[in-house]
């Protein structure tokens, strides 16, 4: 491992996995932890009867222990700490506790006590709020606990709130809350810190997250990096586009970034380096396609699941509207990666290096299984769950691992007996690995709750709906008298959206990308469908502007300064950090322009009318295409090359093309656009060329 993999690493374990390395009885009982947290959750999956708020609390209760454990209040990556200090254990057994308070409290709140919470009950669910946000700090960082903070001290405000007063009418826009309320709202029921999106995690994404942790140790993902680099690496930028795919792959199993650049990164941004691409285009790559890994189904991130539970409908239906626009991002990052090697002058990988296709596809075709059950049985089987199916892939893949390991010991003579012991212990490590990894994402939808809770006590959301709505309907007004109806329309519209597109990108870049959409849901999405005159109750209206909010979280994931995975990109190429991220956000406005063709473009969802999917796949190919091209033709208008380097002009007719086809009109306005871009092609095809600038490969 080099120092720059070494740096990597250490940046995902201080994210994502805790920055601690522990020793001793410490780790043991880390290791404990992480395998009974397992082991429970496979439980409750397989039993299905276990009661709605103990399965939730005794999941937070497992992510308090394990925060305190494994994630220091400093996280230094190049300095772990090796032992947990004295205050630590105290915070994790108090925070572990309210939960174990609430789990044997509250038959009584809920019956004798009719709701009414006692004086003791107020100071635990005041402790559980208090370290919550504390835990949330330490795994997420501090936005969400400052975003969070604010918000309940909005609830206090008002006539009748703890805190009263003439505070002026920006914050008396409602009765106003005591603390016990408040108390009672976040962490006496189902409503708050306990409310859908933690019965998400604990009911659906752990088991996801335990899948791709034992997928990921069995080398499913050193699998892909090969067949990738067999299939794509002679090609011009062939580096470069065996990245891509192989970040789609992983993306399939990943819910993180950071993770996945990691993952492929430390093989492939050193072939890309080599192959001509600069340090930063390099490691930006590898950023754009590993963020947008979250976009693949089935696990886009694990905030799928939330979006099924939000828009109520069945999770198959979710993941197969969003595999059109899945496959339109990564062939649009393909086509960016090819612009950068005509711009570089810059071939393929040299054969004689590269994986044979036949060898590598044999070495790991019964990787093919697990996923290809997993996929056919979401997407075939209406009445399968998908915590069932996930639950049913793992047990698959426990007996999968100890068969390969056994084969693998047996060929090399080290015995069957030995294969199995290194399959045993392979499981624990994929157990701890994906417990650590549910950690963030366990405290990350717990405090995401708080702000759910807060909106839906203080009808918050509501008010800011008005807000917007009033800032729209003046910027109507103005383009109504200047332009009619329904451009005016059409330009609040864009307004509102683009008003969403700037919050979710200034506050995404402080958290992760599924507390980020729980947030965005919650506060965003109401305004939008308000102002465009959507049914909040209507999902085929709701699945566009759902989507819209989390495709611009996934963008804040990469978006300096705070992008993580573009920090980990760069520790491995050795280039700047703060660059590689600014490349890697030019990259990712293809994204950006995807979002909005979704939602004025519905049928990309496999949206007709009210229906979702409701389009055949056969009616869907010409869309597609259209689409596509029009990805094409934004990419080369911001990456400043199509042939050639295009000029202003050209610029600006790539980008009308592109615009056109975000919405779709007459058949006419489409080839209208083709017409555009074919225009610029050949006038650059007709002009002088100039000679690339050749970067040699390197010894």
């Amino acid at each position: 491992m080099t120092e720059g993999e070494r740096r990597a690493l250490e940046i995902v374990e201080a994210a994502e996995t805790g920055g601690r390395k522990l020793g001793g009885w410490q780790a043991g009982l880390v290791t404990l932890l992480a395998v009974g947290w397992c082991l429970y959750q496979m439980y409750a999956a397989q039993v299905g009867n276990i009661d709605t708020l103990t399965l939730r609390a005794t999941h937070l209760g497992f992510a308090f222990a394990l925060a305190y454990l494994v994630f220091p209040f400093r996280k230094t990556p190049g300095a772990p700490q090796t032992r947990v200090p004295w205050y630590d254990w105290i915070l994790g057994v108090g925070a572990t506790g309210t939960a174990a308070y609430l789990i044997a409290q509250y038959p009584k709140i809920a019956g004798e006590q009719g709701g009414i919470l006692t004086s003791t009950d107020v100071l635990v669910g005041s402790g559980m709020v208090a370290l919550l946000l504390l835990a949330a700090w330490r795994t997420i960082g501090i936005a969400m606990p400052i975003v969070a903070s604010v918000f309940m001290l909005y609830a206090l405000t008002g006539p009748r709130g703890l805190i009263r007063g003439d505070l002026g009418p920006q914050l008396q826009l409602h009765a106003g809350q005591t603390w016990p309320q408040v108390v009672n709202q976040l962490a006496a029921n189902t409503e708050g810190i306990f409310g859908t999106a933690l019965g998400v995690s604990a009911q659906i994404v752990f088991l996801f997250v335990l899948f791709g942790a034992i997928f990921d140790k069995l080398g499913a993902g050193d699998w892909f990096m090969r067949v990738a680099q067999g299939l794509l690496g002679g090609f011009r930028g062939g580096a470069a586009k065996a990245s891509i795919v192989s970040s789609a792959l992983n993306g399939i199993i990943s819910g993180s970034s950071v993770s996945n650049v990691v993952t492929g990164g430390n093989i492939t941004i050193g072939t890309m380096i080599r192959t001509g691409y600069s340090r930063e285009k390099a490691g930006a790559i590898e950023v754009a396609s590993s963020s947008n890994g979250q976009l693949m189904p089935p696990v886009m991130g694990a905030a799928a699941f939330i979006m099924a539970q939000n828009l109520n409908i069945e999770y198959r239906t979710l993941i197969l509207a969003a595999a059109i626009p899945a496959f339109l991002c990564y062939a649009a990052l393909l086509v960016v990666s090819h612009i950068e090697a005509l711009k570089l002058g810059l071939k393929g990988i040299p054969r004689d290096e590269l994986p044979r296709v036949r060898s590598a596809l044999l070495s790991g075709w019964h990787y093919l299984l697990p996923l290809g059950y997993l996929i056919g049985t979401l997407t075939v089987n209406p009445e399968a769950t998908p915590e069932r199916v996930a639950l049913n892939t793992i047990f698959g893949m426990l007996a999968l691992m100890f068969i390969q390991e056994g084969v693998l010991a047996a060929r090399d003579g080290r015995g069957v007996g030995r294969g199995l012991l290194d399959g045993g212990r392979k499981i624990i490590e994929a157990f701890e690995s994906g417990a650590r990894s549910m950690v963030g994402i366990a405290i990350a939808t717990a405090a995401a709750g708080i702000i759910v809770g807060i909106v839906t006590i203080t009808g918050l959301g509501y008010g800011l709906t008005d807000i917007v709505q009033l800032v729209s309907e003046g910027f109507r007004g103005l383009l109504d008298g200047l332009f009619g109806a329904q451009v005016a329309t059409f330009g609040a519209i864009v307004v509102v959206l683009i008003m969403a597109q700037l919050i979710t990108l200034i506050l995404g870049m402080g958290l992760p990308t599924t507390a980020n959409y729980i947030l965005m849901s919650a506060l965003v999405v109401p305004i939008i469908a308000k102002v465009a005159g959507l049914d909040l109750t209507n999902p085929a209206q709701m699945l566009p502007v759902h989507m819209f909010v989390f495709y611009f979280g996934i963008m804040a994931d990469s978006t300096p300064p705070v992008a993580l995975a573009a920090f980990a990109a760069a520790a491995i190429s050795g280039g700047n950090p703060v660059a590689t991220g600014v490349q890697a956000f030019q990259y990712e406005l293809r994204t950006a322009l995807l979002a909005y063709m979704m939602f004025f473009n519905p049928q990309l969802l496999l949206i007709a009318g009210s229906r979702l999917n409701g389009i055949s796949w056969v009616d869907a190919v010409p869309m597609v295409i259209f689409a596509f091209i029009g990805l094409v033709a934004f990419s080369a208008a911001t990456l400043r090359f199509l042939h050639r380097r295009t000029n202003p002009l050209q610029m600006l007719m790539l980008l009308v093309a592109s615009f056109i086809l975000i919405i779709p009109t007459s058949l006419v306005w489409n080839l209208a656009a083709l017409a555009l871009i074919a225009l610029v092609y050949f006038w650059q095809k007709a002009g002088r060329q100039e000679p690339p600038k050749t970067a040699p490969l390197a010894a």
